[in-house]
């Protein structure tokens, strides 16, 4: 019992600590990011959007923008309309909302080919991806620690499914969809942490329905 209570304790410290040093600065930058790629007055579905607060800095930035959500165990806090889903199949007909969101979701399933699928379905035009980069041994140990430290202390479920570059690039070959954008520097933190858990491990692509496959 006293192990489990210490165990919860740090992880409670952890929470509070990563909260404090990088949290507040992720979703602003996450947001001015991902605000920008999305065209004013578009309709969009965020897909695992956990607390809504990114959703909802981006509708500050443009007001035009309308955003609702899916998540697999919906927050009675959330801070946009959130609807329930299995991880799977997108409860939405298809061509829905003008684009299908995901702020660091498909490294937490097994299923990206899947949910990519079911993405370009329910959308309109456009899927607006954020997520990581692991080409090496190295970033993958990197994105694996970061994960802990952010993720952990919230009882998300950690699979650790990091793609390389290619591996990346073969499944938006394979659903259809043509990068129209990259961001591959996303600043998220300050100097010097920049220099190990920046550099090319982060990713902003928005993505455009292949025409010969609408």
């Amino acid at each position: 019992m006293e192990k489990d209570a210490q165990s919860s304790l740090a992880l409670s410290l952890l929470k509070r600590a990563h909260g404090n040093a990088v949290f507040e600065r992720r979703v602003r930058v996450l947001a001015e990011s991902l605000a920008a790629k999305i065209p004013s007055g578009a309709s969009v579905l965020d897909i695992g959007c956990g607390d809504g607060t990114i959703a909802s800095l981006i509708m500050d930035r443009n007001p035009t923008i309308t955003i609702e959500g899916i998540e697999i165990a919906p927050r009675p806090s959330c801070r946009i309309a959130c609807k329930p889903f299995d991880g799977t199949s997108i409860p939405h007909a298809a061509g829905s909302f003008d684009v299908c969101m995901f702020v660091d979701v498909l490294h937490h399933t097994h299923g990206i080919e899947a949910l990519l699928f079911e993405a370009r379905r329910v959308s309109r035009r456009y899927v607006l991806i954020k997520d990581h980069v692991a080409d090496n041994w190295f970033d993958f140990k990197i994105l694996q620690l970061m994960d802990w430290v952010g993720n952990r202390p919230h009882g998300v479920v950690l699979p650790y499914n990091y793609q390389s570059r290619a591996q990346w690039d073969r499944y938006f070959s394979v659903a259809g969809l043509n990068v129209i954008s990259t961001q591959d520097r996303v600043k998220l933190y300050p100097f010097p942490f920049n220099v190990l858990f920046g550099r090319k491990l982060h990713f902003i692509e928005l993505l455009e329905k292949s025409e010969a496959r609408q």
